[in-house]
This record gives C-alpha cells, sequence and structure tokens, in this order.
C-alpha cells in the first residue's frame, strides 16, 4: 500500500502536535479560554500514558501503517522513539517517568491558577 506510508507521517505529524498540546496547551488557554475544554481531557490522557507507562493508540496504528508501507516499525512508545535523545536522559527510570507526568500537571495546574485568579480579579 503506498500510500500508508503518508498515513503514517501523518500519524506522527498528529501525535506530534497532540503532545505538544498536552504539554504546552494551558499557554494556549492563557488567551483563548474556551480551548479549556480540549485540553483539560487530552492533558488527563497524556499524563495517564506517561505515568501508567502505557503505549498510546496512535503508535501502534504508526507502526502498522509502515510495516503496511513496507517500511520497519519500531519497538517501544512514540516518545521513546522520538523525543527521548531530546528530553529523556540515558536509564530513563519508571520513576523518572511518573515524575515527568507529575511536571506537567503541575506546569499546567500552575497555568490554570493563574487564569482562575484572573478571571477571580477581573470580576471583583
Amino acid at each position: 500500500m503506498p500510500w500508508a506510508g503518508w498515513l503514517a507521517d501523518g500519524v506522527l505529524v498528529v501525535h506530534a502536535l497532540f503532545v505538544g498540546f498536552v504539554v504546552f496547551g494551558g499557554l494556549v488557554v492563557l488567551r483563548r479560554r474556551q480551548v479549556a475544554w480540549l485540553h483539560l481531557p487530552a492533558l488527563a490522557w497524556g499524563a495517564f500514558v506517561i505515568g501508567t507507562g502505557r503505549i498510546c493508540p496512535l503508535t501502534p496504528l504508526e507502526n502498522t501503517l509502515r510495516r503496511a508501507a513496507g517500511e520497519a516499525g519500531y519497538a517501544g512508545g512514540f516518545i521513546e522513539h522520538y523525543v527521548a535523545a531530546l528530553i529523556y536522559p540515558p536509564g530513563l527510570t519508571r520513576e523518572v517517568q511518573v515524575l515527568l507526568a507529575v511536571g506537567v500537571v503541575v506546569l499546567n495546574a500552575g497555568i490554570y491558577g493563574r487564569i482562575w485568579r484572573r478571571r477571580r480579579s477581573g470580576a471583583a
């Protein structure tokens, strides 16, 4: 299937954008509060997947499409394969993975706290 490689690349792009939205979506909410209803579930899902060590369903989908295109898939998850060398230290442990999940939630909780304080002070 010649188109499967293109679809796999599309899944890769969507996956990367989703990861970026999970991590930095709170910053988008600072400007557009209505985006919160999309970001909060995405944040919860991202923290759940990272914190529990699960594989996002987009990873097997990408691998299936790559194999259908005659390409090699990869073992492990999206983050480990594409991003690990950039943001994860060598010898990543389960504890570090949980800390990363907590860090993403704490970062975004701080942003949402700022939004909430702004809204309260504006309403007063």
